[in-house]
């Protein structure tokens, strides 16, 4: 009880009673959320800290999770112990955090040229490193050690001072805390480290700099009541004012803040804001080990912002700046590139409004020639052509075996079926299901089917026998006349050709393939004064409608009036649509 009365008391000095929020659901959600948001579409995500010096994970892997995979052991524990010694230990990355390189104007002149409304930057993250001088993390933060700055304050100066909203990400729990040790000590022992010291820095943090954005993670483990989600809410909001919004990973039981999904094909909910964080790669922070081509290119940026804001939402697109402070120039130029798209077809993204529907559809199917069923995808897709959720895989080949009795196993996160010489072996599995088959001598026919639905994409294919050991099935043909090594993979799924956005009576069409000499569009007739043109040129393009179907004569179109590789906005004035 004192501490809730502490929490009202606090939330009621300086602001009058009617414009009191209270620390429940009802009344928080009644607040609502600013329009400013949902006009934005467009955010920068920054990681940095400790973890930026070794900057290393799976080629798949969050770099910032660093911590975490030197507490299982994982690949990064034998990275660290490989480089840097078997007694180097992660506090000894700190002194060569050193950010010599760090202009925050700089930064938040690269931010304002992408396009983006505000920036969110990860203040401290799950290995509990503050980039302010706290005082609830004395020796363990930037002021004290490393830059010896106040990142989120020069940076807070830096982006307001370019027209741009300042935010803060902040990981609840903590991987270094001597009172709760996230993932190690029990989840329902957490209250101690939640009064004593998540509050406090919490509310020292939005006291000192009143970010306009807060982006808390790191809650699944817990309820929203152990973190105390409504009272901190609601101080939050009284606190800040009017502009301020929160973000949904307030632990089990939340019931605000706008939504954030993550390494998606996006949402197409409604009912809230949302914005898809992701990076411009897989990792968040800067990993050191990932392919190029793990990261989007420009013109696969564009159409996958474009995708998200026609579903009403929008994106917080990371950067990960090297220990030295300087962002990538791969990174920077994806994001100048964004920023030039925006600069001519802005007008079809600020402050749009989803259509009554999103998209016109196209299947898309690419082929692959695997070795071997193994993968990975975490959050991702086996290619750039394919969305990162709803796709499905279908793999073709022969294999070898000696007459035997064969065990054969599947793990996946989703369905999954297995067929050898057409017989059903494994079907519907999730997570793990085996089946057994007995093989004569020579080869075999195999297929492997498998849909994946959302969030994380793998699948692995294992066998084994009384006679030989477990172990994932390698040394396929494409058939059994075809000497070819591997399996034929065939991916698929359906892909936005345009997304709809609309704004002021008008409708946009955006493009995501060109439309030489046509644009087809399955929409209600419009009025016969609709006026069709180009983002970016002054042309009045011809059209007509037949048989259900909008189209829009592109052929007088010329190169020079192209502003865009990636995506091409049509606006619809005075449609009636």
């Amino acid at each position: 009880m004192k501490r809730i009365f502490l929490f009202l008391t606090l939330a009621f000095v300086g602001l009058s009673a009617s414009s009191q929020v209270l620390p429940t659901w009802e009344s928080i959600n009644q607040r609502g959320y600013p329009q400013w948001f949902s006009d934005a579409k467009l955010g920068i995500f920054i990681h940095w800290g400790v973890y930026s010096v070794p900057a290393f994970a799976s080629k798949e892997g969050y770099a910032e999770w660093y911590y975490r995979g030197l507490m299982t052991n994982d690949d990064r524990k034998a990275f660290q112990e490989r480089i840097y010694g078997k007694d180097f230990q992660y506090e000894d990355f700190v002194p060569m955090f050193k950010g010599e390189l760090w202009d925050p104007n700089e930064w938040a002149e690269l931010f304002q040229k992408s396009g983006a409304k505000y920036v969110l930057l990860v203040s401290k993250h799950h290995d509990g490193y503050c980039l302010w001088p706290s005082q609830y993390a004395p020796g363990w933060n930037s002021v004290e050690t490393g830059p010896h700055r106040d990142i989120c304050g020069e940076l807070t100066e830096a982006v307001r001072n370019h027209g741009l909203k300042m935010g803060f990400y902040y990981s609840l729990p903590e991987w270094t805390s001597t009172i709760h040790r996230w993932y190690v000590d029990p989840d329902d022992e957490i209250a101690e480290y939640v009064d004593m010291h998540m509050i406090p820095q919490l509310k020292e943090l939005i006291a000192r700099y009143k970010p306009t954005v807060l982006f808390t993670d790191g809650e699944w483990r817990n309820s929203a009541e152990q973190w105390h989600a409504t009272e901190l809410i609601s101080w939050y909001y009284n606190t800040v004012g009017d502009e301020a919004i929160v973000n949904d990973r307030w632990g089990n039981g939340q019931q605000h803040g706008f939504r954030t999904p993550e390494y998606s094909a996006g949402i197409k909910l409604t009912d809230r804001p949302w914005s898809e964080c992701r990076g411009l790669g897989r990792s968040f922070g800067l990993n050191r080990n990932e392919p190029l081509e793990n990261y989007m290119t420009s013109d696969e940026l564009i159409r996958h912002f474009c995708v998200l804001v026609a579903a009403g939402g929008g994106m917080t697109l990371n950067v990960g700046p090297a220990a030295d402070g300087k962002i990538p120039l791969l990174q920077q130029e994806r994001l100048l590139d964004l920023g030039k798209w925006l600069k001519f077809n802005g007008e079809a993204i600020y402050g749009t409004r989803p259509y009554k529907k999103f998209y016109e559809m196209k299947p898309v199917k690419v082929t692959h020639t695997d070795q071997q069923i193994n993968f990975d995808w975490k959050r991702n897709s086996p290619d750039p052509a394919i969305s990162c959720d709803h796709f499905q895989a279908h793999w073709q080949g022969v294999f070898t075996s000696m007459e035997d009795t064969y065990t054969f196993e599947i793990q996946t996160d989703d369905y999954a079926r297995l067929l050898i010489d057409g017989e059903t072996v494994i079907e519907d599995t999730r997570k793990s299901s085996i089946g057994t088959m007995k093989l004569s001598l020579g080869q075999h026919k195999i297929e492997v089917f498998y849909e994946e639905d959302e969030l994380e994409a793998t699948i692995s294919l294992f066998w084994y026998s009384d006679r030989m050991p477990k172990q994932v099935m390698t040394d396929f043909q494409m058939g059994p006349m075809l000497p070819t090594q591997g399996l034929k993979a065939t991916y698929s799924c359906e892909q936005p050709s345009v997304c709809y956005t609309q704004k002021n009576g008008a409708l946009y069409a955006i493009a995501l393939d060109y439309p030489e000499e046509q644009l087809i569009l399955n929409l209600d007739k419009p009025s016969d004064d609709m006026k069709v043109t180009l983002l970016g040129t002054a042309k009045t393009l011809p059209w007509h409608y037949e048989e259900g179907r909008l189209v829009i004569e592109t052929g007088s179109l010329r190169y020079g009036d192209l502003r865009s590789t990636a995506a091409w906005v049509f606006k619809l004035s005075q449609s009636g649509l």
